[in-house]
């Protein structure tokens, strides 16, 4: 289970970031980044964890006491054109960037201090300006993490079921914009939307037959 053991050896604010949906042929990448407030770490219910290994209704119930003070948070949704313009990878760090950023900011002036860390999780690191380490299953080790893949993963779950409703047929409101086989069949048999990725290989293939 995530805890706080890596923030603890720094003296000050410490962030996490995280990011849900490179790998999906549909819809946008979301990344989040999530300082939790030390002062208020008593009142999180046990169980915060990666979000991959929560159900939709546990990740519901603690996103809605994520986003709320005295816990702070930025959210970053990368629409697939800047996904198809930079590629995935550039895409996703740079809305880590962003994420981070807009976050460490609003913190100074809040009167949180200046971030001391960012923890990315990965081994990849964003070209940050911010001190910054990535940690490999950084979900399933660092709480603040954690906090941020669940309100990454909740927030790209929802577009994605409203994007269901627009687009009937490709399954997304269950796999999420993931080549399953609900999905390859939407697309044998409706085509290629506005919010399929351009750039990935099943969808180039689709547009060239």
């Amino acid at each position: 289970m995530p805890d706080l053991s890596i923030e603890a050896g720094f003296d000050g604010p410490v962030i996490g970031v995280d990011e849900a949906g490179r790998g999906p042929w549909a819809g946008p990448v979301t990344i989040a980044a999530m300082w939790l407030n030390p002062a208020a770490l008593s009142a999180l219910p046990a169980g915060l964890d990666d979000s991959k290994k929560l159900t939709a209704r546990r990740r519901a119930a603690f996103h809605d006491i994520l986003i709320c003070p005295p816990h702070d948070h930025e959210l970053v949704v990368v629409p697939v054109d800047v996904i198809d313009d930079l590629g995935i990878l550039k895409a996703t760090l740079q809305g880590m960037v962003t994420a981070a950023h807009h976050l460490a900011a609003r913190m100074a002036a809040a009167g949180h201090g200046q971030v001391r860390q960012v923890l990315i999780d990965g081994n990849v690191m964003p070209p940050l300006d911010l001190p910054a380490q990535t940690v490999v299953k950084g979900d399933s080790r660092s709480l603040n993490i954690a906090g941020a893949s669940v309100i990454a993963k909740h927030a790209r779950d929802q577009i994605m079921m409203t994007l269901a409703d627009q687009f009937p047929g490709y399954g997304w409101d269950s796999n999420m914009g993931y080549g399953t086989a609900a999905h390859r069949k939407g697309l044998a048999e409706f085509g290629v939307t506005p919010h399929h990725r351009r750039s990935f290989a099943p969808i180039r293939r689709c547009l060239e037959t």
